[in-house]
């Protein structure tokens, strides 16, 4: 294809360093019936290699010119290109269990990461090349500065494992940040669910939002000390200190409570 000049509103950097695209597709392990969909192909990188095992390969590029050099590149009977938005595309239209890999912009990648979470049920695995900050975050245990809402989100539903570090002059155009490769494994039909999970995740995004407070204080219009008592949950504690398991007994709690409906409340 032709030069193609990156977009900064899509936040594209695209990978060129061929040591690491061999490294990515190891971790990998593509098999030629596996369902792969790849988020941001941009110029192929990733699904040339990709396409060389696989039978058939679904790719979502939201750069229209991108989108239809790919169309002109491989054949249509093994790509299927989807000119869409990763935030908006529905990852159910696709075949399950469905494998997501993709070199991530930046800009969008904890809002799609939280979109992701959404079809953890239908995934056998996720490989993303994100900002290597980011992948700290959601690898991030209990008491660290940077465990957050979105290490809460992601570790409930998926055993985080990251890969590799990668430079920033793997890169065109070269980023000022390092980046990280990262596999998302979801945890299965045994792992810890809470009884509500729009309240989980409420809470959740309420105990982060003032994060410097306890969460008594943080949590003043939503718990109360009876649900802190039942979930034996320390309120003078702050978000960052608490387990993923701790945020499900309270979120359990809460549900419980008189003042919340829920699929436990008559528990």
């Amino acid at each position: 294809m032709q030069a193609h000049t990156p977009r900064r509103r899509f936040g594209q950097n695209f990978l060129t360093d061929r040591a690491v695209v061999a490294k990515i597709i190891a971790a990998i392990a593509p098999a030629p019936e596996d369902h792969i969909v790849e988020i941001g192909p941009g110029p192929g990188a990733l699904t040339e290699p990709l396409l060389q095992v696989l039978d058939t390969l679904d790719v979502i590029e939201i750069d229209r010119d991108l989108a239809r050099a790919l169309l002109e590149r491989f054949s249509p009977t093994k790509l299927h290109v989807h000119q869409a938005d990763a935030l908006t595309f529905d990852f159910s239209t696709l075949p399950s269990p469905l494998r997501v890999v993709g070199n991530l912009p930046y800009n969008i990648s904890s809002p799609l990461l939280f979109r992701l979470a959404q079809y953890a049920e239908r995934l056998r695995d996720c490989h993303f090349m994100l900002q290597r900050e980011v992948a700290d975050r959601m690898a991030a245990a209990p008491g660290s500065k940077i465990y957050g809402r979105l290490s809460v989100m992601l570790q409930y539903r998926f055993q985080v494992e990251k890969l590799f570090k990668v430079a920033p002059g793997s890169f065109w155009p070269v980023p000022k940040v390092e980046s990280a490769m990262v596999r998302l494994t979801p945890l299965g039909a045994q792992r810890l669910r809470a009884c509500d999970e729009a309240v989980f995740s409420r809470l959740v995004a309420s105990a982060f939002s003032q994060r410097r407070k306890t969460l008594r204080n943080a949590l003043r219009d939503l718990v109360d000390e009876s649900s802190f008592r039942a979930a034996r949950v320390d309120a003078s504690l702050r978000a960052e200190a608490l387990p993923v398991h701790a945020f499900v007994r309270l979120a359990d709690a809460l549900v419980s409570d008189a003042r919340i409906s829920g699929p436990c409340a008559a528990e």
